[in-house]
């Protein structure tokens, strides 16, 4: 599953959308998770640069899932997965 994904990788990721688009601009993303209880403007703006730039997005269930897979405390709307 995704959330196992992100725990396996965690030197390589990007918590939050801010940072998330930055490093998808920047060529920098080989994959993108949002959660899907997330804010409707949050899941647009991320899915509709991941399709303009051809990265690869997935979907997840719960923000406080996909925060705990970062190792955090708190929800994570967006995390993104760093190039090796």
């Amino acid at each position: 599953m995704s959330y196992d994904k992100v725990t396996q990788v965690k030197s390589r990721i990007i918590i939050g959308m801010k940072q998330a688009l930055k490093a998808m601009k920047n060529g920098e993303v080989s994959e993108v998770y949002v959660a899907a209880d997330a804010d409707q403007y949050i899941i647009h703006k991320v899915e509709e640069l991941a399709k303009l730039l051809e990265v690869p997005y997935h979907r997840v269930d719960s923000m406080k899932k996909l925060g705990a897979a970062c190792g955090i405390d708190v929800g994570a709307s967006t995390v993104a997965i760093k190039k090796e």
